[in-house]
């Protein structure tokens, strides 16, 4: 039983640098994520475009593979060009870590962050005008305010999920959960204990959230049925 122990409380050892980067990556995911909200709902056909190419792009292909663009292939690139460029030089390999995961992040939440707005009735949008609003202020501070109560579930679910997610982060250099259990389980060989520490470290961050998730919806349930 000792041993399990063990492998739990090494891969615990990975839980700051886990959080930390799904904190970060979050925060980006949500700025970036309303920016391309706001893209495919413009008139504009190029911002409608771009955004749609960059959430199919990314939503396509792997986060691995994402990762290993951002932290092996751009400095390869750059250095092709004649640009010296290590992330060393800018934080270490955290850096694209992080970039990547809010790049990524924010490709979900756009689409969650649009349906959000969407949901919002139309008459909001016309009432604000009709005071003298632009449409950038009503957007700011009568429609995004509402849409947010609507998307707080699902942004919390895709932080939840990030958390997850963050497991790939170990083939770019981040010892995160799962890489403080691999490189525990290489130097001891004791496989299953590693990585039975390694789920249970991820379970004691994304049980409690999920839980604290449903309740929140439940409450949100009631509130709307009583109205």
């Amino acid at each position: 039983m000792g041993v399990y122990l063990k492998g739990f409380l090494i891969a615990c050892r990975g839980i700051p640098a886990t959080v930390a980067v799904s904190l970060i990556a979050i925060v980006i995911g949500a700025a970036f994520g309303l920016l391309l909200a706001l893209c495919s709902q413009t008139k504009s056909k190029v911002l409608q475009v771009l955004s749609k190419v960059y959430i199919d792009i990314v939503r396509g292909t792997p986060m691995l593979v994402q990762a290993l663009i951002m932290a092996y292939g751009i400095p390869w690139l750059l250095q092709s060009w004649g640009i010296g460029f290590k992330w060393d030089n800018y934080g270490g390999m955290v850096v694209p870590a992080v970039i990547v995961c809010g790049f990524n992040s924010a490709a979900y939440l756009s689409e969650v962050i649009r349906s959000g707005i969407q949901a919002i009735d139309k008459g909001q949008m016309e009432a604000a005008r009709s005071l003298g609003m632009s449409h950038g202020m009503a957007m700011r501070l009568i429609i995004i305010p509402q849409a947010v109560r609507i998307i707080l579930p699902a942004f919390a679910n895709e932080f939840v999920t990030l958390i997850k997610e963050t497991s790939v982060l170990g083939y770019v250099g981040v010892v995160e959960i799962l890489r403080r259990g691999q490189l525990w389980n290489s130097s001891s060989f004791e496989t299953f204990p590693a990585y039975i520490g390694v789920a249970l470290a991820y379970m004691i961050l994304t049980i409690p959230l999920s839980k604290i998730i449903n309740g929140y919806e439940r409450k949100m349930a009631r509130k709307e049925s009583a109205a």
